[in-house]
């Protein structure tokens, strides 16, 4: 299962973002916009994005508070593009939480360089943070989470992009129990509704598609009341 980055584009201007959004998927990225900071943040919250492309002058919120807001439950990289060129407001952008700063007018080459860098510095941190934990294996189970390929006895399973960040972040977790609401504001953010039916609905769809029987699962055990629970990690080379 290769699953392509998703980027969210959060700019009010119509031409850039379309000059943006069309370079994103020529490069073959996933990509969705919001024209201000509201829907940007819910985008953000429900699409779970692998990056953020922030423009600082949204019309209902500044940008460097749309940073902060989404530094307080998320790491996910930030690069701001802006028309503002004062050092003290990159300097600003960057202290709130941006992980970098592309100045208006760009080039497509210079905007995906950036991109890249943004993406793999993400995937480094998180090798060096747990380096055995570039692969989890339990049983019949694989998942690689460089390649983003999960395998049972061999075969490759395709999930949805929110189904497999549920899997991944309890197999991160293995052996530890993640309450409902952990894992839904993970997943979803800290605006989603607390009611956990979505979650019970994607787990179903999970554990049809990974277990023999999903009434008798082996990989991911339901904790009644308080949340779930996968099987240790067996990969401990």
């Amino acid at each position: 299962m290769n699953l392509k980055h998703e980027i969210l584009l959060i700019e009010d201007e119509r031409n850039i973002c379309n000059f943006i959004m069309t370079a994103l998927r020529t490069h073959d990225y996933k990509a969705s916009s919001a024209g201000n900071a509201s829907g940007g943040l819910s985008a953000a919250a429900s699409g779970c994005p692998d990056l953020i492309l922030l423009d600082l002058g949204l019309p209902d919120m500044d940008g460097i508070d749309v940073i902060r807001n989404i530094r307080e439950w998320s790491n996910v990289p930030i690069i701001v593009i802006s028309a503002r060129t004062q050092e003290t407001e990159k300097v600003e952008a960057l202290d709130a939480g941006a992980d970098d700063y592309i100045t208006k007018p760009f080039g497509t080459s210079e905007l995906m360089a950036r991109i890249r860098t943004a993406l793999r510095r993400s995937t480094l941190s998180g090798v060096v943070s747990a380096p055995a934990e570039n692969r989890y294996k339990a049983r019949d189970l694989v998942i690689d989470y460089d390649r983003h390929i999960v395998t049972v006895n061999g075969t490759i399973v395709h999930f949805t992009q929110i189904e497999y960040k549920i899997l991944t972040f309890l197999a991160r977790n293995a052996g530890k129990v993640i309450t409902y609401d952990t894992l839904i504001t993970h997943v979803w953010g800290p605006f989603a509704d607390s009611n956990n039916r979505i979650l019970r609905v994607n787990m179903a769809n999970i554990r049809r598609k990974m277990e023999q029987n999903p009434a008798d699962p082996q990989y991911i055990f339901t904790e009644i009341g308080i949340g779930y629970r996968m099987i240790d990690n067996e990969n401990l080379e």
